[in-house]
């Protein structure tokens, strides 16, 4: 099969051959994954192998980004491009991608959640369903990940794609006016010590309810803490730690269900000159970790997208304030971000570019230009 654009293969080798170096490894989640499906169909032509090494390419040359994010993209049919995002997420929260496809649900696009940490091989931590819009991965290592997406090949189409940081687990309190006032590694002891959680303030006696499923590891009663609970969840490798409850409604051993009560709050132990609060913590195998991430619910929203099009081609513009056009320098637009264009040059490298310097050249009027699937007007996407 030939490809209807050449306009990556001058220098898409070099990139290739840094692919083959890479360190890229697939935790294989169950039988197959969908894209693992989709590659197994692939024939062994030059184009099919392009298509893989441009997913290599994604992961070893992401673009840095920060949540909360979103942005919309095309990807043109006639070129061999995956999109590689990189982000930090926290121990804890919840990540949440969502996918919009609505403009042609029929369009094909790949997206798959990797961990890379430092000096390790990428490990697949999710693959996507070409047809899911939704979908979440609760962070159990804090480090940077990389989304990439990737449409089959020479397929093409447009989305837009958000994404969010949530909590993972359940809020402790059901007073709907409790609230976070002290946080992890505040002074304790006049600086002696530091907090090894958060306190969350409610009124004295409201419920304290059970984050997750699981069962009750320890009731106790300690200078510090006053009246305790430890609560295992299901299939995890941490424990959550209620604090200075005012009363104890659970037993060692006992099987709690989210949303179960666990005691109510109180301000027992070294709390009794405050006001009544939950302390809440989470500690794992190498001690205690922020619980902020499990339980904060002040859910940050993505900055709204400028209205930009994606159908031509972007020209570069000099630096100066001239903003002269510079020659032979040109990008193909792959997505529109809050901070500028997300646009590959000709080796098939991803770049965020800023809109101030560069100018779109419409499809129509540049020989150059790769047309995108969609409307030809600037409010399209």
């Amino acid at each position: 099969m030939i490809l209807k654009n050449l306009m990556f293969s001058l220098a898409f080798p070099v990139l290739l051959a840094q692919a083959a170096c890479g360190k890229i490894a697939a935790v294989v989640l169950g039988p197959k994954t969908p894209r693992e499906a989709y590659e197994r169909q692939l024939e062994e032509t030059p184009e099919g192998k392009r298509w893989k090494q441009a997913a290599e390419v994604a992961l070893l040359q992401p673009v840095a980004i920060s949540l909360p994010y979103q942005q919309k993209g095309s990807f043109p049919d006639s070129m061999q491009i995956a999109l590689g995002l990189e982000f930090k997420a926290r121990k804890g929260a919840q990540v949440r991608f969502e996918l919009d496809r609505s403009t042609d649900a029929s369009f094909p696009l790949y997206a798959d959640l990797f961990l890379q940490e430092p000096g390790t091989e990428a490990s697949l931590l999710y693959s996507a369903d070409t047809a899911a819009g939704y979908f979440t991965y609760d962070v159990e290592t804090e480090g940077n990940y990389v989304l990439r997406l990737q449409p089959e090949l020479l397929k093409g189409g447009q989305y837009k794609l958000s994404i969010t940081e949530g909590p993972s687990i359940g809020f402790p309190v059901t007073d709907p006016r409790a609230n976070i006032g002290s946080f992890w590694g505040a002074d304790r002891d006049a600086g002696k010590r530091r907090h090894e959680g958060v306190d969350i303030f409610a009124k004295k006696g409201s419920p304290a309810v059970a984050a997750m499923d699981g069962y009750i590891t320890g009731v106790q009663e300690t200078p510090i803490g006053g009246k305790v609970v430890w609560l295992r969840p299901e299939g995890k490798e941490y424990t959550l730690y209620y604090a200075h409850l005012d009363r104890q409604d659970v037993q060692q051993g006992q099987v709690v269900r989210k949303g179960d009560p666990i005691g109510t709050v109180g301000n027992t132990g070294n709390a009794r000159t405050t006001p009544a609060h939950l302390h809440f913590g989470v500690y794992t195998f190498r001690g205690p970790v922020d619980p902020l991430p499990f339980v904060d619910k002040r859910t940050k929203q993505p900055t709204s997208l400028p209205a930009k099009s994606l159908v031509g081609v972007l020209q570069k513009l000099s630096k100066g304030k001239s903003k002269t056009v510079v020659a032979d320098g040109y990008l193909t637009p792959l997505a529109v971000t809050a901070k500028g264009y997300l646009a590959a040059n000709d080796s098939g490298q991803v770049e965020l570019t800023p809109f101030s310097s560069v100018k779109l050249i419409p499809a129509a009027a540049n020989a150059r230009a790769v047309v995108a699937v969609g409307d030809n007007s600037d409010k399209a996407m």
